[in-house]
Formats: structure tokens, sequence, C-alpha cells
């Protein structure tokens, strides 16, 4: 396990793509219980191990997913969450597409259709939609694909997903968005990079950084970056 930052009220870990955040019906063992087990061993604790879940990265999604150690840790960071206005999260996209434009905003209403686990982005407000704004900006090229850094500045489900693939860029291997093909370990080249907010006990301003996967399309788009 990737331990990328740990103090006595906080622990992030980088998940790779594949991994779970929340039980499912595959049986897969979800990712707190990984890092339960980890702190349980590492500290050698006799009972069960606290750890609060603050948010979720979808499955095929990697970078990083931050937890709560403490009840007091977890209480102010949903409250961070919630608000989105102290915590700020940048992640990483390929796509197949080049934008029209090198950077911008993207304003969409989404809505969510639970039955297939999508979501729809309309240009205007429809009824049980909601405002999903991000800013985007193209960081680097390869002979066929496009690295653009995403920020969020609300967090609505599969929102990076449905908006980038509305302007016409799904990315790649999203063939739930319009990818023309799968990757062949089943994940998105979508990465939650950096993760910035004030710690929740402390109120220093922290900033954590996940490793992009260790693949050649990875690795060699964002050395251009």
């Amino acid at each position: 396990m990737n331990i990328l930052y740990e103090d006595n009220h906080l622990i992030a870990v980088a998940k790779k793509a594949g991994d779970i955040v929340q039980g499912d019906k595959t049986g897969d063992v979800p990712l707190p219980d990984l890092v339960k087990a980890y702190l349980k061993e590492k500290y050698q604790k006799p009972g069960n191990v606290y750890l609060g879940v603050v948010h979720r990265l979808d499955r095929p999604v990697s970078g990083v997913v931050l937890f709560a150690k403490t009840s007091k840790a977890l209480s102010r960071l949903n409250k961070m969450f919630a608000e989105h206005e102290t915590v700020r999260k940048t992640y990483l996209a390929i796509v197949a597409n080049k934008p029209l434009q090198p950077e911008g905003t993207l304003t969409h209403w989404l809505t969510r259709n639970e039955k297939q686990n999508t979501a729809r982005a309309y240009d205007r407000e429809v009824p049980g939609s909601k405002k999903a704004v991000l800013d985007y900006r193209l960081v680097a090229q390869s002979d066929r694909y496009f690295l653009l850094e995403i920020t969020l500045h609300t967090g609505r489900h599969h929102q990076i997903r449905c908006q980038l693939a509305k302007m016409g860029c799904p990315i790649k291997g999203d063939l739930k968005y319009g990818a023309s093909r799968s990757n062949p370990d089943g994940s998105i080249s979508l990465h939650a990079w950096r993760l910035s907010l004030e710690h929740p006990v402390t109120h220093a301003p922290l900033t954590i950084e996940a490793p992009v996967p260790n693949d050649r399309l990875w690795q060699e788009i964002t050395i251009k970056a």
C-alpha cells in the first residue's frame, strides 16, 4: 500500500484503478478495510481500528484518497468537503480529442440515472439537475492523446467524466461516456492527482499528491507536462 501522508488525525493513500472505496456486490475487499488492517498491524492495536471515509473515487479511477483517523477530523472534513471552499481537488485526464480551447470553465447541469449509474449533462437547468462547474487546462500531448489538468468546483456524480464527454473529449477507456475502446486493465485514464486543504485539526495548509499510474502512456505524457 502506498501511504502518501499520515499523522495522528489523517491518512492518505494512493488508490490504484480497480480498488473500491465502498463495498459492492463483487465482494472485493474495500480500500478502507485494507487501510484499517495496515493501521492495526503498524500500531499493534488489539481492538477495532477507527477509520472515517471522507470522499470516494470511482472504481476505475486512480489517485489520492483521504481518510480520517479520528471522529473529530472526520466531522470537520465532512463539513469542508461539503462546502468546497477550503478543499481544492486537481485531477489529470487523458483524452483522445483535443479541446477546441486550450483552457476554460465548463458549467453544466447534471442529472443522475441511478439504474444505469450514469450522469447526463445539460447546458441549462432541467428538473432534478444539479449545477456542475470545473476548470480545465491542456498541459501536454502525445501523438494521439491529450493531457488535461482539471480543477473541480463542485462534486457531482461522474462529474469530470460526464462534462468532458459533453465537451467532446471523453476520457480514454471510459466506454460509459463515449470512449472508442476500453483500457486493457479496465481503468479509465482519470487520476486524482492533488488534494489541497486546510488541516482539520492543526489548520496548517496541506497538499497531498499521488504519482500517476505506472503505465507507459501516463509516464510518457506527463513527462511532457
